[in-house]
């Protein structure tokens, strides 16, 4: 495990107090040393100028930021100019992605079409400058008419130019485990890092799995059914079930784990601590 990476994931913040909120969260998390903080890009391009000032002010404190960067409603003109602004910051690493289109909006409303056409523009720009990560779905894309054309997808962006990813969050290992083993007989022997979802409320995640293609186990969905409004009995289960999830995918070889903050630290720094990952000493 000494060379696995874990790294954690905010949101930009909607308004001053959230502002507050996730450089509290961000200091928290500090102490345990993320290997970076990626920034997410919101459906077409809602958070541009939010992921943009956050991914600088996480930069400027010194911290290792990684903003994500999206197809939807981008015009090559403005990833260009976006890539440059950060290249000039010193920003090295993106998280490329094709995004979510925003209701009622069909394609990608902008130059792009797939997260491989980032990737290639990345990269034709500018070399190997950027560590390019892309999305990968180990339960298939909502999108995607099947899970093999789902996997070419993935090959496809990775014949593009991408140095490793991230997968959607999961609760089933095996699904994870079976998805690396099927790209990696195809040839893309990338590191392919699992995303983590902490669970602290049910039905905030029933919306977000629905929504997303994740799924949440049966016996995983009783039980927190069970729970009702229990919000303790809610996040014990939840740490107890992703903890062992995170302990697993360690022991069968992942290069790392990815949380989804959600822009709070309590249930991350939990988990972090329960399944045994580096803290700095000192």
């Amino acid at each position: 495990m000494p060379d696995a990476l874990f790294s954690v994931e905010f949101s930009p913040p909607r308004n001053p107090e959230g502002a507050e909120k996730l450089r509290a969260t961000r200091a928290e998390l500090a102490r345990v040393a993320p290997a970076f903080y990626s920034v997410t890009f919101g459906a077409g391009g809602s958070t541009r100028d939010g992921t943009l000032s956050t991914t600088l002010e996480i930069r400027q404190a010194g911290l290792d930021a990684v903003p994500h960067i999206s197809c939807v409603a981008s015009t090559r003109a403005s990833v260009l100019e976006l890539l440059q602004t950060y290249r000039a910051a010193g920003i090295r690493h993106l998280v490329a992605l094709r995004g979510d289109a925003p209701s009622g909006m069909a394609g990608s409303g902008g130059d792009f079409r797939y997260a491989a056409d980032l990737v290639e523009l990345i990269r034709a720009v500018h070399g190997d400058w950027f560590h390019i990560d892309v999305a990968a779905y180990p339960e298939t894309h909502p999108q995607a008419r099947s899970p093999a054309e789902d996997v070419q997808n993935f090959v496809r962006k990775v014949r593009a130019g991408a140095d490793s990813a991230i997968t959607q969050y999961f609760y089933n290992d095996e699904a994870y485990l079976r998805f690396v083993d099927e790209v990696g007989r195809l040839g893309c022997d990338i590191p392919i890092v699992p995303g983590i979802m902490p669970i602290t409320n049910y039905t905030q995640l029933a919306r977000f799995s629905d929504a997303c293609g994740a799924e949440i186990p049966r016996w995983i969905r009783r039980r927190l059914e069970s729970f009702g409004d229990d919000r303790a009995a809610i996040r014990a289960f939840g740490a107890d079930v992703v903890t062992a999830l995170c302990v697993r995918l360690l022991e069968h070889g992942a290069p790392g784990l990815h949380f989804y903050t959600m822009n709070a630290s309590t249930a991350t720094l939990e988990i972090w601590q329960r399944a045994g990952l580096p803290v700095p000493i000192g």
